[in-house]
């Protein structure tokens, strides 16, 4: 029977990678119907909102969304399509896989980790308020419901992948409630069900100097909210950037696949985005709806199109000459 998925194309450059991630996926063999959902701010004129209703009752009903990038105003303007689907279908857990791809330049080398990090508390709860004129505060929430599930996540997903090591951020020398009991809940699950992997914590700033120093000595990386935010991109950039990562966010009995880089409106249209990010997306759904023959298919592929560095199928931001619909067919070909 075919999956029927829910496909969130995006704004700027998100309708040109979510096409070649079709592609691809329908190439790989597994049988998939499309159901094409609106979200960002081309849906505003339309339906008057970024993120319709009619989105958020489809994913509910099909469970499983693979979306493009979509447009989030920096200081003003309409909130974010990203912080609004995890919070509506309380997708709890932000996953992003970090490693190190062939031919893809990288100062590092044996980067193999995840970042685990949790996405519906912390200051991304959005609670702000002004004082008085010149004043402005934000709140940082931490619940013990929030910290243990997401904890209970990080070494369910160690334990089923084989992966022996979880090391917490935290910045809990100075935020002793929140993220004290953020560590406090890690602890306990550890007790409980993390026998056989190995459990360490790291204050955020040392946390960030040791990956810079040396990243291939973590597995998975747990931390709160806007910690696992900006890690996640430093990790990226670890290994090439955003365009090389894939990115999902769980719930329970639901999930988002996603690209996490931009939507890049300057180079809308003009066949020059790479569609790796969300093509890797692509295999995390696969892989989360069972289809792991299909998912090894294509990962194997975009890796023998890398590591073969033909420039004419290979994207500019990863030093070749191609375009979106360039590499998508390499990959395609790739598989036979």
């Amino acid at each position: 029977m075919a999956h029927e998925i829910c496909l969130i194309p995006g704004d700027g450059i998100g309708p040109e990678v979510a096409e070649a991630a079709k592609q691809v996926i329908s190439a790989s063999g597994v049988s998939i119907e499309w159901r094409l959902l609106p979200a960002g701010a081309g849906a505003i004129e339309e339906f008057g909102e970024v993120l319709p209703e009619e989105t958020v009752r489809a994913i509910e009903a099909h469970r499983v969304a693979l979306k493009g990038p979509v447009t989030t105003p920096i200081g003003k303007g309409f909130t974010s399509v990203n912080v609004g689907l995890r919070k509506r279908l309380n997708l709890y857990a932000a996953v992003r896989p970090v490693r190190n791809l062939p031919g893809v330049a990288s100062r590092y080398e044996n980067v193999d980790l995840v970042v685990v990090r949790e996405n519906t508390e912390g200051l991304y709860s959005g609670i702000e308020n002004e004082i008085t004129d010149g004043v402005v505060q934000s709140l940082k929430i931490a619940t013990r419901t929030g910290c243990t599930r997401i904890s209970k996540f990080a070494f369910e997903y160690a334990k089923s992948r084989d992966i022996n090591r979880v090391t917490v951020f935290h910045k809990a020398n100075i935020m002793k409630k929140s993220d004290g009991l953020f560590l406090d809940c890690a602890r306990k699950i550890h007790g409980e069900i993390g026998e056989g992997i190995d459990y360490d914590e790291l204050i955020i700033d040392n946390g960030c100097m040791q990956l810079v120093r040396d990243p291939s000595r973590f597995q998975i990386v747990l931390m709160e909210n806007l910690y696992g935010d900006i890690v996640s991109d430093l990790c990226a950039g670890l290994v090439g950037g955003l365009g090389v990562v894939p990115g999902a966010n769980f719930g329970d009995g639901c999930a988002v696949f996603e690209a996490v880089h931009g939507s890049a409106p300057d180079i809308a249209g003009k066949n020059i985005a790479n569609p790796l990010a969300l093509i890797m997306s692509g295999v995390m759904m696969l892989n989360h709806l069972g289809e792991t023959e299909a998912a090894g298919k294509i990962k194997t592929a975009y890796d023998t199109v890398l590591s073969e560095g033909n420039p004419e199928s290979i994207t500019r931001d990863i030093g070749g000459k191609g375009g979106t619909k360039e590499f998508a067919d390499a990959v395609v070909k790739a598989m036979g």
